[in-house]
């Protein structure tokens, strides 16, 4: 790896969408550093794209920090993290951190993340060779954001019916649109941008615990979706040094800047506030 190559990070790239990206990066020239959770497919991953893996189970937030101290110990410069892992769990459950799971891989597990990358994020937006703009922080995001709705009080839902893990699902992705939103505030003046996107309905393995997804593959023969490199399109787009002609914190319904969210994305005190709480959730 030479030290003028573009550092991108990308999660949940054992399979799937964040597989197409990662391939994707190495293809243009970018140094991958594959992440996933299954250890074999991540190391083939990586093997294939001449990358390097990493292994971590976002359900244990300590991986998570043995993660990015390999990382900041790696890399000099990290110019892309892309926040891809997470998914839905049909029956609540806890992880081995007391929060539920859903939460956890899809929220806290990337806030996380992002938060103890971030100074190396922004001195690589520093380095004299980067292209302003092009240093990002990317989170998958999802339409279901929409029907989600944030409760301080009650984020792991312990107190709210489950419903086969849809409503927790919304309400983690629409705490991914407003996560992002405020950290673009926060990152102001760093040169660094982050933005969430909504890849599309994806033929992957989401879901697959949820007797619904179930059916419907099973209705449809399996042909539901696009394809993996499809749904991929805008993290590829948006992790390399495409320019986004949109504000940082912009939410991307997959390119179309601005899609439809749930009307608690636009509550800014909300938002400091779920802020707040995901930095104490984390320690």
């Amino acid at each position: 790896m030479s030290r003028d190559s573009r550092v991108v990070v990308v999660t949940g790239a054992s399979s799937g969408i964040g597989r197409e990206t990662a391939r994707a990066a190495a293809g243009r020239g970018d140094h991958v550093a594959v992440v996933g959770r299954n250890p074999d497919r991540t190391r083939s991953v990586a093997a294939d794209i001449r990358g390097e893996a990493y292994v971590a189970d976002f359900d244990r937030l300590d991986e998570v920090r043995m993660l990015a101290a390999k990382l900041l110990d790696r890399y000099d410069r990290i110019d892309v993290l892309v926040n891809n892992a997470g998914g839905l769990v049909s029956e609540r459950a806890l992880t081995v951190d007391g929060h539920e799971r859903t939460l956890q891989s899809n929220v806290l597990a990337p806030f996380l993340l992002t938060q103890l990358l971030r100074p190396r994020l922004e001195a690589t937006a520093a380095l004299p060779e980067v292209v302003p703009g092009t240093v990002r922080v990317l989170a998958t995001a999802s339409m279901a954001n929409q029907w989600g709705r944030i409760v301080p009080g009650d984020l792991e839902w312990a107190e709210r019916p489950y419903r086969r893990g849809w409503p927790v699902y919304g309400a983690a992705k629409l705490a991914v649109v407003m996560w992002i939103r405020e950290l673009a505030e926060r990152l102001a003046g760093a040169g660094v941008d982050a933005y969430s996107v909504h890849p599309g309905a994806v033929a992957t393995s989401f879901g697959s615990s949820s007797r619904l997804v179930r059916l419907g593959n099973a209705v449809l023969g399996g042909h539901w979706g696009r394809s993996a490199l499809s749904g991929a399109e805008p993290l590829i787009a948006f992790s390399s040094t495409f320019p986004v002609d949109a504000p940082s914190g912009t939410y991307f319904s997959r390119f179309r800047a601005d899609g439809r969210v749930a009307a608690q994305a636009s509550d800014a005190e909300l938002r400091r506030e779920l802020f707040e709480l995901l930095a104490r959730l984390t320690g």
